[in-house]
């Protein structure tokens, strides 16, 4: 995973675990009959607002990262004129190895007496 895709999905999932403990701290608040219960509400759901802007940060610098950088695990060029490469030279070791095994049958032809 790239660096900036990386430090957004760690900042969303942050946010997410304040905003959990913040649900949690405003439940266990309103059973308690807390004055405290109220505002923990309002800031659990305005953190929730923020959880899915990060949801959606990590989305699109995902989307960015790929479009600017293309597919990191996309072979480069470099690679595929290699792999071509060495495709080449095995073919022409096995032409030259047939080659090799059709002139030692002839050779071994040439020693017979007479044709079966």
């Amino acid at each position: 995973m790239p660096d900036p895709v990386r430090t957004a999905a760690v900042r969303a999932v942050l946010i997410a675990a304040v905003t959990l403990i913040q649900a949690m701290v405003a439940f266990l608040c309103t059973l308690a009959g807390s004055w405290l219960a109220f505002p923990m509400v309002l800031s659990s759901v305005a953190s929730t607002v923020v959880a899915t802007w990060g949801v959606l940060d990590v989305w699109v610098t995902r989307q960015v990262w790929n479009q600017r950088n293309g597919v990191v695990s996309a072979p480069s060029s470099t690679a595929r004129a290699l792999r071509r490469e060495l495709r080449a030279a095995r073919r022409q070791a096995r032409v030259a190895q047939r080659s090799q095994r059709r002139i030692r049958r002839q050779q071994g032809a040439a020693g017979q007496l007479s044709h079966p």
